[in-house]
């Protein structure tokens, strides 16, 4: 069992007591962290560890969790810019998604997956919806299993409403997420898990929305959907059914703690009470929203009402970049703004989410998203000493106001490093970029698509 001693760096613990230890050092001893403290290590720990990493001047915090993305969009960066959300939906997802194969599944998600690392996001949600081949799901896990990366594969499924090329039947979505279930769950030392993830309420028809929550309740999976992520959706909805997102998935009884609520922007009071009532986890994705002018979610409400709330980048389609440090700023910045409150967001309530409470979105809050002796040894360098951020006299805020994915200098996920010094090491990164760009031009093509 190899082992890292992570030392002379300020160590955001990200504990219940935001414990700093400025300078502290991280112990690690396979894929567990062992020991956390203030000062240095003992003589006879250092002159023991098979790898000791120096983190003067630098950062050392918990993984971050980008809690919702869609890797396949890698390849989809600008195609629609300055379009809402429905238009865009059908100006540069749909036309090319539909050619998407199991090979360029798996190129464009290693592609979103070096992003991931670049930015600290040791941990990833990808709500998958792409089954024009059922083997695209296969591509995206291993690229995850390649890349060394903790994955989580929300599977996407359609019954009705959507584009026809994306609908499934009920039975088809059951077996298919059953192969997965079989095939991925716990694969990588437990890395990369899967669970179902019906994509809109408008697609979703009531009698699947209950078989497949109470398929993932008898495997102990959660269940990922978009919300409430335009006015125009909770209309619809409202249409359909006389009921908001919220309520719906109340009325259905699948509405709880295991549940990611991702974006839900348009939630009325009501649904907020709903919230705090049965639990659920909701996923903001700042950039997107604004990218798509969607609206603002009422985050720091949210947090006062005691809901839990996750942080992700949402697809780079839609953002267009995966950069998780962006997305800290971007949420602290909109709180204040939508709040008129310069409080409303610290950097620590900004960093909390990004950790704690993406490890609550990943369903393993006992196993990630924080520096604490017995959880997995997901561990990020923050390299402070630049001209973005000297001198630095607050490290949260240093991370979440003067820095960027360039910053990010050591990722080490389950123990294993798969960054350092800036240069990934488990994949050859240029190697991946001339993979992607030829993986998407003969997408393009097949597709009939001008790139």
């Amino acid at each position: 069992m190899s082992s890292i001693l992570i030392e002379n760096g300020a160590v955001l613990t990200v504990d219940d007591a935001g414990t700093i230890h400025e300078p502290g050092y991280v112990l690690i001893e396979g894929d567990t962290i062992v020991a956390v403290g203030r000062g240095a290590a003992a003589d006879e720990v250092r002159r023991a560890a098979d790898t000791v990493i120096d983190a003067t001047r630098m950062a050392v915090m918990p993984g971050m969790v980008n809690a919702h993305t869609h890797l396949f969009q890698t390849f989809l960066r600008g195609l629609a810019d300055d379009k809402p959300l429905l238009d865009w939906l059908a100006a540069a997802i749909w036309p090319v998604a539909q050619a998407l194969n199991p090979e360029e599944a798996f190129v464009a998600a290693k592609l979103g997956l070096v992003e991931n690392i670049r930015s600290g996001a040791t941990a990833v949600i990808d709500h998958q919806y792409i089954h024009t081949d059922p083997h695209n799901d296969d591509g995206v896990c291993r690229a995850a299993e390649e890349t060394g990366v903790r994955f989580l594969l929300a599977r996407g499924w359609t019954d009705m409403g959507y584009h026809p090329a994306f609908m499934e039947s009920p039975d088809q979505i059951m077996a298919e997420m059953a192969r997965l279930h079989a095939t991925w769950q716990g694969r990588a030392n437990g890395r990369i898990r899967v669970e179902f993830a019906p994509l809109i309420p408008w697609g979703c028809s009531d009698e699947t929305m209950q078989r497949t929550y109470a398929q993932g309740k008898a495997w102990g999976v959660g269940c990922m959907i978009h919300i409430a992520e335009t006015r125009k959706e909770v209309e619809m909805n409202l249409e359909l059914r006389g009921l908001r997102h919220v309520e719906w998935l109340a009325s259905l009884g699948t509405l709880g703690p295991d549940v990611q609520l991702v974006h839900s922007v348009w939630l009325d009071d009501h649904e907020l009470d709903l919230l705090v009532v049965h639990g659920g986890v909701v996923v903001h994705c700042p950039v997107a929203n604004m990218y798509l002018a969607s609206g603002m979610a009422r985050i720091p409400e949210m947090r006062r009402r005691g809901i839990t709330v996750a942080l992700a980048t949402d697809g780079p389609g839609s953002n267009n970049n995966q950069d998780m440090l962006e997305v800290l700023k971007t949420t602290a910045l909109s709180g204040k703004v939508s709040t008129l409150d310069a409080m409303a967001l610290l950097p620590e309530d900004v960093i909390w989410m990004a950790c704690r409470g993406g490890s609550q979105a990943f369903g393993q809050p006992e196993f990630i998203g924080s520096l604490e002796v017995g959880k997995k040894a997901d561990v990020v360098l923050v390299d402070l000493d630049t001209p973005f951020a000297m001198p630095v006299h607050r490290v949260p805020s240093a991370l979440v106001y003067n820095v960027n994915s360039g910053s990010v200098d050591t990722v080490i996920v389950d123990g294993a490093i798969l960054m350092r010094d800036k240069e990934v090491l488990v994949v050859d990164e240029k190697a991946v970029l001339a993979e992607a760009r030829a993986a998407c031009a003969r997408l393009f093509e097949r597709a009939g698509i001008a790139g």
